[in-house]
């Protein structure tokens, strides 16, 4: 296996995201991986043989990406923080099962409210998307279909949300689904199962790694990109991580067979999934829907046949009702900011970081599978956009809620990264923090963390960013970002 690593060719300890780039690195033939770590922060040798073997096979139109915060979460196939594109096939299994995870920011233009405000705030929040979740259906059938086939137009519609907000969505919320069958055929290949459970949690924040953050701008970086972004220093903002919804974990497992889902879905699974693929009148797509469906690794499926179209189908209706489950949550957090803070929330960014989307690859059709990673267009691939023409597709690069977090733009050399960036640093400041090389935060800064609960919030003390300026540095030496400012928590639900 041949690894073309891009690191920081002085290996010198950084002293932040402002210190410039590190250079470039050599010219060379194709490889096998392109990886994008340094000495502080190394790819695991033994994640990296995992992603070779597991893309061995696929028609790759580029190396696969390895990007800092590489790691592997038990229930997935592949690790996180990757971007890989194929040519002329898709394959589920490179990327999340729930399509349209993803992070948003927004900015309240008000002082940092007081304890009791954020906790009225948060109260709200949990009772309106409690942990574990009801089962009260908040849509009907129709209103899934819609969601599924229109995404943000259906949430702007059922929510009154501003054009303006819709703007700063990736793709503008909504994937068509036409040349795929439309609507006529979303109705016909999505169960009725898996439709009624969509009617339920439209919206939500929910536990483990999923958060909502309230936060400082502390620094500014790129004054001009901030005004045009509409962020200032001493801002409050807010971010928040989510999934995409009932639907879209629904239709990942229906179309792979997937390492890790609930008991409860795969009990659903195991019923409907061969009514699904299994009914086709010919033989042998029933043999091409068992290989592709029900066997482990990662299959692929070719787009230029109909079962190619079908699959595209699914995979497009799982980002629209994705990208419209996250506007209802946004919905629900501007109506409370309004009350308890008598202010305006304003969407700065929404972008998923769990996504399969048809992209150019070297000059030619590709679909670009990311996995935790977000999609960082530069300002030529978005040009005539109403919002991020002159700044390109902004992306949220988090540290945890006891470090900053960054909001940055793409840098012009995102093309040697498929345009991809972490959605995260975890790893590298849990990385950091246990081995001694970070430790308390100097100015002794506090996060209150709420939960679920009744119990009352409690003061976390927070890290140094020792954790997170390493890695993006990374992305910054390597010319994919530019940071325009670093965000400061001061309170958070997870």
């Amino acid at each position: 296996m041949r690894i073309d690593v891009f690191t920081d060719p002085a290996g010198r300890p950084g002293s932040g995201p402002s210190g410039g780039p590190f250079g470039s690195p050599a010219d060379g033939a194709p490889p096998d991986l392109t990886v994008f770590d340094s000495p502080d922060a190394r790819a695991d040798p033994a994640l990296l043989e995992r992603l070779h073997e597991g893309t061995a096979t696929a028609d790759l139109a580029a190396p696969p990406v390895v990007l800092p915060d590489f790691c592997h979460k038990s229930k997935s196939e592949m690790p996180s923080s990757i971007a890989v594109a194929t040519r002329d096939a898709i394959r589920p299994a490179l990327t999340d099962s729930a399509l349209n995870c993803g992070m948003a920011l927004a900015t309240l233009d008000l002082p940092r409210p007081d304890p009791a405000a954020v906790a009225d705030f948060y109260g709200r929040v949990g009772r309106r998307y409690p942990d574990p979740p009801g089962w009260r259906f908040e849509l009907s059938r129709e209103e899934v279909l819609r969601a599924a086939v229109t995404g943000a137009d259906f949430a702007a519609e059922r929510f009154g949300l501003d054009r303006a907000d819709i703007d700063r969505v990736e793709e503008f919320g909504r994937l068509p689904v036409e040349e795929f069958g439309g609507a006529h055929r979303a109705r016909r290949e999505l169960p009725w199962v898996c439709v009624q459970l969509a009617r339920l949690r439209f919206g939500s924040i929910g536990a483990s790694t999923h958060f909502l953050e309230l936060q400082e701008v502390e620094e500014v970086f790129e004054p001009g990109i901030a005004e045009q972004l509409g962020v200032h220093q001493g801002q409050v903002t807010l971010q928040f991580h989510n999934g995409g919804g009932v639907l879209t974990g629904q239709i990942g497992e229906l179309y792979a067979r997937r390492k890790s889902a609930s008991r409860m879905l795969r009990a659903e699974m195991a019923v409907q999934k061969p009514l699904s693929h299994f009914l086709a009148r010919s033989p042998l797509r029933a043999r091409q829907r068992y290989a592709a469906y029900f066997t482990a690794g990662c299959p692929s499926v070719a787009t230029d046949t109909d079962e190619g179209r079908r699959l595209l189908l699914a995979q497009r209706l799982s980002m629209n009702y994705g990208f419209a489950y996250r506007l209802a949550t946004y919905a629900a957090l501007q109506e409370f900011a309004a009350q308890v803070f008598g202010a305006k929330l304003r969407l700065v960014v929404d972008s998923p970081h769990n996504s399969v989307y048809e992209e150019t690859v070297d000059g030619r059709p590709a679909y670009v599978h990311r996995h935790n990673a977000a999609r960082a267009w530069t300002p030529e691939l978005m040009r005539g956009h109403p919002a991020f023409a002159a700044t390109g597709q902004p992306l949220l690069v988090p540290g945890t809620n006891r470090t900053s977090s960054f909001l940055c733009v793409p840098a012009p050399q995102a093309h040697r990264s498929l345009y991809t960036a972490c959605h995260g640093t975890g790893s590298i400041i849990s990385a950091f923090a246990r081995d001694g090389r970070s430790g308390a935060d100097p100015h002794g800064r506090h996060t209150l963390r709420f939960g679920y609960g009744d119990a009352a919030p409690r003061e976390i003390p927070q890290l140094d960013d020792r954790g997170v300026d390493a890695a993006l540095r990374i992305l910054v030496g390597n010319g994919l970002v530019r940071p325009v400012a670093r965000l400061r928590p001061f309170a958070v639900l997870t």
